[in-house]
């Protein structure tokens, strides 16, 4: 017995710890698969000993440590019973009708509203008491600060960061945070409003809590906060809950995960009753309501390997371990590689050398990790010098968690600039296709890359690059075409490619609508002023003090130089091309079918003299939608205003017919 109550113990600490690090923004001390295996164990064992010892995660959810002023909720915000069978869910479901959603992985916000208008925006918490964040609001998208209903509505979403907007603010920023929800959570604990806008935080609201209206179907719940104009989580309904039919649902949002089709990281899928009545029967067991909804965590496929070394791989600011092992196959693909993300995670894991017996999954079917150590052989050799540079590297450790990590010493280390060159190579950039971050990232540990320039010399390596593991002649000769084709680019592309401090896509297009590119560039060095660019709408003396002390460094200049050398630069004319849309506001909504994405509509309309908003006012014109009868808010908001609500099909009808038009569907653009 004492044996068992001193392990309950050492898993109550490792949870609380592990749990107060995910919750509250920094670096995660364990994986999903970990905690959900320390957490089963804890469970079993106070089943057998018939002992809760105090702090036990299972009687309660972690503790809110973000600054701010603490406020009890009025609903309390319990954890959801988890899962991984189909078999349970199909029992729990108890032949009712059941919602299916996203289980999206970042920080649950309760939101309410009275009189129409934003009463408060609070943390989750420990599930009774969060913390208010109202302040920050309106640099949240997807948190209306005004709805129509008038009564007093609570509803709990999801502050999320997608996939995309994560790389592009690591890249811009050059700031280092492990995943989107470490980012989102490190977001929220800020003060300024103005910080937290570029990380493009959404809340995404996944359960009305409380209305003074009587509505008692989960499902005409979210069509109440959609009418309300907010952009609920995606659902889907399972009429007959049968083993058959739960099974065919699940595995269709599963293969969605798997082929990376869900912009958002999510780590399951949450089930709950349509019938709210229903779901209010049960009991609450430990911090969760048995019946107010069920978590269905994906069963990670586990396989044992043998070590076969530790590559160390320079990434940004860090020199990263990667275990490379004997291939095994997961999830029905073969898995070779797993980064071991740091030498204290190393080091928790026990890794060694070559022979070391490993297991490994793919969390959440995405990411192959290890697991565990099942036999050490030999140590963990950590290198002195840099494997790109070849300068000394050292051991930080970080003041806030104490993880350990391996750095480069040299400021100039080319592996430090990955984020720029993932820019650099971007859809939004030059638009070189198929080169990824972990492309770039070998390109420059081999020493093919240390200049933007070097991208147009690695037609020199195509023998070794198709030698590769990975890649093959195909995927060489194509990567070598698609940088042939990039030589001839859009001044604006061209521009923020290069990664200049506060130069986004909105600042490049405003810079060049004032000065052709080399009157831009020559005059951003002939500057004697840092304001030089201050007169431009919406760039302003911050901006363009950055934009004139990027170009003033030599250095800078030698790499745009022997960049220009390599490529051919057209500067596309900013003047509408034609007046179709003169004089027009459009806003567009849903997915588009003729053109290549909505930013390439949103570029012919712009060029027929038109302008794209991204919300419905008085001022807007038209609604595009090619779900005219949708119930979404911007659909509702266009009724109740009187604007027409047209197709696709119907705005190339009205609007159309422009040579121009042509080449926004078949291409697309952003400038």
């Amino acid at each position: 017995m004492e044996d068992k109550t001193s392990r309950m113990q050492q898993l109550i600490d490792q949870l609380n710890l592990a749990s107060d690090a995910y919750y509250n923004g920094r670096q995660e001390l364990m994986t999903d698969y970990e905690w959900d295996a320390k957490f089963d164990e804890l469970k079993r064992l106070e089943e057998e000993t018939g002992q809760i010892l105090e702090d036990s995660p299972t009687q309660k959810v972690s503790e809110d440590n973000t600054e701010g002023q603490k406020e009890e909720h009025e609903f309390a915000a319990l954890s959801l019973a988890k899962t991984k069978q189909t078999g349970e869910l199909v029992k729990w479901a108890e032949g009712k009708p059941i919602w299916i959603s996203w289980k999206l992985d970042g920080l649950t916000l309760v939101v309410t509203y009275d009189n129409g208008r934003l009463t408060k925006v609070v943390t989750r918490g420990n599930g009774h008491i969060g913390t208010n964040i109202t302040h920050l609001a309106h640099a949240i998208q997807g948190i209306p600060q005004q709805i129509n209903y008038k009564g007093h509505t609570v509803i709990r979403g999801e502050a999320v960061i997608s996939y995309e907007d994560f790389n592009r603010f690591l890249i811009e920023s050059d700031e280092n945070y492990a995943n989107p929800r470490n980012l989102a959570s490190g977001s929220l604990s800020l003060k300024d409003p103005e910080e937290v806008k570029p990380r493009h935080i959404q809340w995404i609201p996944f359960t009305l809590v409380y209305t003074d209206e009587d509505i008692k179907s989960w499902g005409k719940r979210m069509d109440f906060l959609q009418e309300n104009g907010m952009s609920t989580v995606e659902h889907e309904l399972i009429a007959v809950p049968s083993i058959e039919h739960v099974e065919t649902t699940i595995d269709k949002w599963t293969q969605r995960v798997t082929n990376k089709q869900n912009p958002f990281p999510v780590d399951g899928l949450v089930i709950a009753f349509d019938d709210t009545e229903f779901a209010q029967t049960g009991s609450i067991t430990g911090h969760h309501a048995t019946k107010a909804g069920l978590a269905f965590k994906w069963q990670d496929e586990a396989a044992q390997t043998e070590l076969q070394e530790i590559e160390w791989s320079c990434a940004a600011s860090t020199i990263s371990p990667v275990a490379i092992f004997t291939p095994v196959e997961l999830e029905g693909t073969t898995v070779k590689r797993a980064s071991l993300c740091n030498i204290s995670e190393c080091e928790r894991l026990g890794i060694g050398g070559k022979g070391t017996s490993i297991s490994v999954i793919k969390a959440n079917k995405i990411i192959p990790k290890v697991i565990k150590v099942e036999k050490t052989v030999g140590t963990l050799d950590i290198p002195t010098q840099c494997p790109v540079c070849h300068h000394a590297t050292e051991i930080v450790t970080s003041a806030n968690s104490g993880t350990r990590t391996l750095h480069c010493t040299n400021a100039d280390c080319p592996a430090k600039q990955l984020k720029k060159f993932t820019r650099f190579v971007s859809k939004e950039g030059m638009n070189i296709d198929g080169i990824s971050e972990q492309t770039l990232a070998r390109f420059i540990n081999l020493g093919w890359i240390s200049e933007y320039a070097d991208i147009y010399h690695l037609k020199d390596y195509i023998q070794q690059m198709a030698r590769l593991d990975g890649f093959g002649e195909k995927s060489a000769t194509n990567i070598v075409r698609s940088i042939e084709k990039s030589r001839d680019v859009d001044a604006g592309r061209l521009l923020y490619a290069l990664t200049i401090p506060m130069c986004g896509i909105d600042v490049c297009k405003r810079l060049l609508s004032a000065y052709p590119i080399k009157e831009l560039i020559s005059s951003a060095i002939e500057a004697t002023q840092s304001d030089f660019f201050a007169h431009i709408p919406g760039i302003g003396p911050e901006k363009s003090a950055s934009f004139v002390n990027w170009f003033q460094q030599p250095k800078n200049q030698e790499i745009v130089q022997r960049l220009i050398d390599e490529i051919n630069v057209s500067q596309a004319s900013t003047q509408p091309q034609g007046r179709k849309c003169d004089k027009l506001t459009f806003v567009i909504t849903g997915d588009v079918h003729h053109y290549k994405n909505r930013n390439a509509l949103k570029a012919y309309i712009e060029s027929q003299g038109g302008r794209v908003a991204g919300s419905v006012s008085g001022s807007t014109n038209y609604l595009i939608n090619n779900d005219i009868t949708s119930t979404s808010g911007k659909n509702k908001k266009a009724k109740d205003l009187g604007i027409e609500i047209i197709s696709e099909d119907t705005f190339i009808e009205r609007f159309g017919n422009d040579e121009s038009q042509q080449e926004q569907i078949t291409e697309g653009s952003l400038f």
